[in-house]
């Protein structure tokens, strides 16, 4: 093994520049792909925390009394699927949209009277995460005779959804173009090697080297590159990782926006798959150019 290893560092030494490019596209590829990847991740746990937290705001009308609201509060509440209701005046809910408008605040200042109505905000039992039982309880809150309006983000997110899926096929899809171009281009790259060592190889097998013996260091080679330009890969999309999340925290709150990077078992899962890509170059280069 200690041969087959010193023999692949002396071919990746003579044909550098062959083996460079390779390991940059491979490390290139890495970098799309786990792009891809990281950025369907948070969205998925972004839809993940929504689902989990389906509220609704239900908007009353006007000159209801303190009565009235302590009746529908009960009604609401008695509404199977609702865990909670909480009331929000108008003057609370202006004080929030200013704390919210920190830097446009004084445009509220000069109001005559307050636009914003009273509102109860509705939270959504976990168990229900089914679009159609969340609309029905919309639909029942909205037969009281208190009630102006009701919103909610359900809509909404079935829509993104839908979008998101269509981005996520998109993004499958061109990966597999990726891999398929990778693996192309690592198998040229062998293929020039082995064409340029032909009569090497020849005499090697005419006086009786084994198919192992020829093929070791190149599929060593191969796993090299794979690995170098996985590590490259992660590396590089950590790095962008890192100064996106940076700018996102000093311009979001981390409680509204919160995005991580791949755990350690999913990157050296995505170094593996780099590895298994080069190699797989590899062996079609082999295999058509040695007949065997």
């Amino acid at each position: 093994m200690l041969f087959f290893v010193k023999q692949a560092i002396q071919d990746i030494l003579s044909n550098s520049f062959l083996y460079g490019v390779t390991v940059i596209t491979i490390a290139f590829l890495i970098l799309i792909v786990s792009a891809f990847g990281l950025f369907f991740l948070n969205v998925d746990d972004m839809i993940c925390s929504w689902k989990k937290e389906v509220r609704m705001m239900v908007y009353l009308k006007k000159d209801i009394n303190e009565n009235q609201l302590f009746d529908l509060k009960r009604k609401i509440k008695g509404i199977s699927g609702i865990s909670n209701a909480t009331f929000i005046s108008r003057d609370e809910a202006l004080k929030y949209l200013k704390e919210q408008m920190k830097r446009q605040s004084s445009l509220l200042d000069n109001l005559e009277k307050n636009p914003l109505p009273d509102a109860f905000e509705i939270t959504i039992s976990q168990s229900i995460a089914n679009p159609e039982k969340i609309e029905s309880i919309a639909t029942r809150v909205e037969v009281f005779p208190q009630v102006e309006d009701v919103e909610y983000g359900q809509r909404w997110i079935g829509r993104f959804i839908n979008i998101f899926n269509l981005f996520r096929l998109a993004g499958f899809t061109m990966s597999c173009l990726f891999l398929m171009a990778t693996v192309f281009i690592v198998a040229n790259t062998i293929r020039l090697v082995l064409y340029s060592k032909r009569e090497e190889l020849e005499i090697m097998r005419i006086v009786g080297a084994s198919n192992i013996f020829i093929k070791a260091p190149f599929y060593i080679v191969g796993i090299l590159e794979g690995a170098v330009g996985g590590v490259i890969g992660i590396a590089g999309l950590f790095i962008a990782f890192s100064f996106i999340s940076s700018s996102m925290e000093q311009t979001a709150s981390s409680c509204i926006i919160n995005i991580r990077f791949f755990p350690l078992s999913i990157s050296c899962g995505i170094i593996f798959c780099s590895i298994f890509v080069a190699w797989l170059g590899c062996y079609f280069s082999l295999r058509q150019f040695l007949k065997v």
